[in-house]
């Protein structure tokens, strides 16, 4: 466990708009950030970061908290990894708590296995750099590749040996059992018998973003082995290559400066192009491109340029995961290196500043080259370029913004000489199937909470709404003021300077809330006001009620903000909540009020119907008349003209 002490620190260290930055693009809004959710495929940005109160609010999601909440999320760790990450980045040194034999064994299973990964990669870099196999077979190959030191240390290399238990042995002197180091693949259990799985092969290690490793890649170099050239670890609880690219880690900041992701093939691509001092490239590994690692790529930038090798065959291959790109909403270019050629070799060849000049001058957008590669293919086939055509169109339906593909269709036209009109018919046609596709495929949508209305527009919505709803959302109303003005002093006639909590609670104090999670809200905030402190909902970042936790993320972030520009440029003046919290406050909890008595007439009513005798009528009547009374005074006070 990691000392109470280092956990302070580290939440006092933290900025979460760098930490939150490592991870996706953020751009000012206000006094918020905002960026496309890391989390969801969306194509508008909501997903806030709020650094006065150290909060993220993904409003596409659900999700939100706090810097080690994000990392969590976004990266898989438990609680522990984050903070370690965390130290990490700030230089901070972890202290931890002595643990008992029992809690040792309990030891969070994904942290065991990071650190195995860790071991089979420190392990084949020492086998690599201080063991004559290694040095003469493995360091000899990279040698030959004209990788450098400083580039193999960068990328972790490795050679593992020609044994079938070396690793296997090394571990297990350490300390490490079998069944960890099967489930972290890297040993296979076969018959009750376990051997290495990597043996005489090059290592690749493959990182998570924040620089874990979480799997391999094993290149084998002898020409008499029948077994693949290249080999993976399998999918295990750290690694699912669907949602990985190789090289993300040592890329990520390069590509957000460059807003543009070069995407190539292979590892030795990678490594090249970053020793050729291009570093803003990723490789999917050979595998074909998912949904996932185009939601990855989006958290930095939305311009990718697929780099091809020069080959024709593999091109055409290749096509297949450029429709998920265009579907992510990404700005996609394309270049074919010449015939021979791929990005390890023609990076050395030409160099940074060669390599990047090619590429610009030769790069197209993705429809047009692939138009012009699949038509290459069709000769004088009539058939053969009827495909092409509805193979072209479909990838421009993939396509969100209808600008764009009115732009497209256009160039298509002119490349294959067929009427626009034909070709926009073909796309409307796609679009028509793909929505009714789209409609049968849709699963339930959840209830959603009403929406922030201006207050002058609730009143014309709530009499079309159920009654508790707008009780249970009044409530979040006060709660909300409560959460995020706490702390703020308000001017009253009875105290020149009044904590807003101290004024919350008095006029709040005979209505029982019927949230239970906005009821242990305001027993916090009662409770830490009689031993003498005043808080806000920061303090309840670290609440252990995790419904108190979310319900205080979702009320603290807001998702419209007034540009101070916008009120500049127009000389308005648009009043901020803090400028009359007094007001709102009395305001939303009278409002609340009104609605109870509002509920209690409804309920009232209804008994009424199923009265019995006069005795119990007249009664009801008078309940109901009093209740009449107290909602037709609240109502004056609120300004509101009751009808009936």
């Amino acid at each position: 466990m990691i000392h109470p002490s280092t956990i302070e620190e580290i939440k006092n260290r933290i900025d979460i708009v760098e930490v939150v930055g490592d991870f996706v693009t953020l751009k000012r809004s206000g006094s918020s950030y905002k960026a496309l959710s890391p989390f969801t495929n969306e194509k508008t940005p909501s997903f806030y970061v709020v650094p006065s109160k150290g909060i993220f609010k993904d409003f596409s999601s659900g999700k939100g908290g706090d810097a080690i909440t994000f990392v969590m999320e976004v990266d898989g760790l438990s609680y522990v990894e984050a903070l370690k990450y965390l130290a990490g980045k700030y230089g901070i040194e972890v202290k931890e708590e002595e643990q008992s034999d029992e809690a040792q064994k309990a030891q969070n299973k994904r942290e065991s296995l990071y650190i195995v990964l860790n071991f089979a990669s420190e392990y084949f870099q020492d086998v690599l750099h201080n063991t004559d196999e290694g040095k003469s077979i493995g360091l000899s190959y990279f040698k030959e590749r004209g990788f450098t030191e400083e580039t193999i240390k960068k990328f972790e290399l490795g050679y593992s040996k020609e044994l079938w238990d070396g690793l296997l042995n090394e571990a297990t002197s350490k300390g490490y059992n079998k069944e960890l180091l099967a489930e972290a693949g890297l040993v296979i259990d076969k018959d009750g018998k376990n051997y290495d799985r990597f043996r005489s092969r090059v290592m690749f290690p493959i990182h998570n973003v924040s620089g874990k490793t979480i799997a391999f890649g094993g290149r084998k170099l002898s020409s008499t082995d029948k077994s693949a050239k290249y080999i993976n670890s399998p999918e295990t609880e750290l690694y699912h290559k669907s949602k990985v690219l190789y090289g993300m880690y040592q890329s990520k900041n390069a590509i957000r400066k460059e807003d543009n992701c070069y995407l190539v093939e292979g590892y030795t691509d990678v490594i090249s192009m970053h020793q050729a001092g291009v570093e803003n490239v990723v490789a999917s590994s050979g595998t074909a491109l998912t949904e996932d690692q185009v939601k990855l790529i989006r958290r930095y930038t939305e311009n990718v340029t697929v780099i091809f090798d020069g080959d024709q065959a593999g091109i055409k291959a290749s096509m297949r995961g450029i429709d998920l790109l265009l579907e992510g909403d990404l700005n996609v270019k394309a270049v074919a290196l010449p015939e021979g050629e791929d990005p390890d070799s023609y990076a050395k060849q030409l160099g940074a500043s060669g390599f990047r000049e090619y590429v610009a001058e030769e790069a197209q957008d993705i429809i047009r080259f692939k138009t012009k590669v699949l038509l290459d293919d069709t000769g004088n086939d009539p058939v053969k370029k009827a495909g092409v055509i509805k193979d072209i169109v479909s990838s421009i339906t993939k396509i969100n913004d209808p600008v764009k593909r009115t732009v497209y269709i256009k160039e298509c036209s002119d490349l294959l000489g067929i009427a626009e009109s034909v070709l926009v018919a073909e796309q409307n046609k796609i679009l028509i199937e793909n929505r009714k596709k789209g409609r049968h495929d849709q699963p339930p949508q959840p209830e959603q909470e009403m929406p922030p209305f201006p207050m002058e527009q609730q009143e014309d919505l709530i009499d079309q709404l159920d009654i508790g709803k707008i009780i249970e959302f009044q409530e979040r109303e006060s709660i909300r003021v409560l959460v995020n003005y706490g702390k703020n002093k308000i001017h009253t006639r009875e105290m020149q300077d009044q904590n807003l909590i101290d004024y919350f609670l008095n006029e709040a104090d005979e209505i029982q809330f019927t949230n239970e999670t906005y009821r242990k809200i305001i027993d916090v905030f009662r409770e830490k006001l009689n031993e003498g402190e005043v808080i806000d909902g920061e303090f309840l970042l670290n609440h252990e009620d995790e419904d108190v936790r979310k319900t205080v993320i979702d009320l603290s972030a807001d998702k419209y903000e007034i540009s101070e520009n916008w009120s500049e440029k127009y000389q308005i003046h648009v009043p901020r909540e803090t400028e009359f919290l007094k007001d709102v406050t009395y305001t939303n909890v009278l409002r609340l009020k009104f609605r109870i008595v509002q509920q209690l007439i409804q309920e009232e009513t209804e008994k009424l119907k199923h009265a019995t005798n006069e005795a119990e009528v007249d009664e009801l009547l008078d309940d109901i008349n009093e209740l009449k009374k107290v909602s037709v005074e609240i109502a004056k006070i609120l300004g509101n003209v009751l009808v009936g």
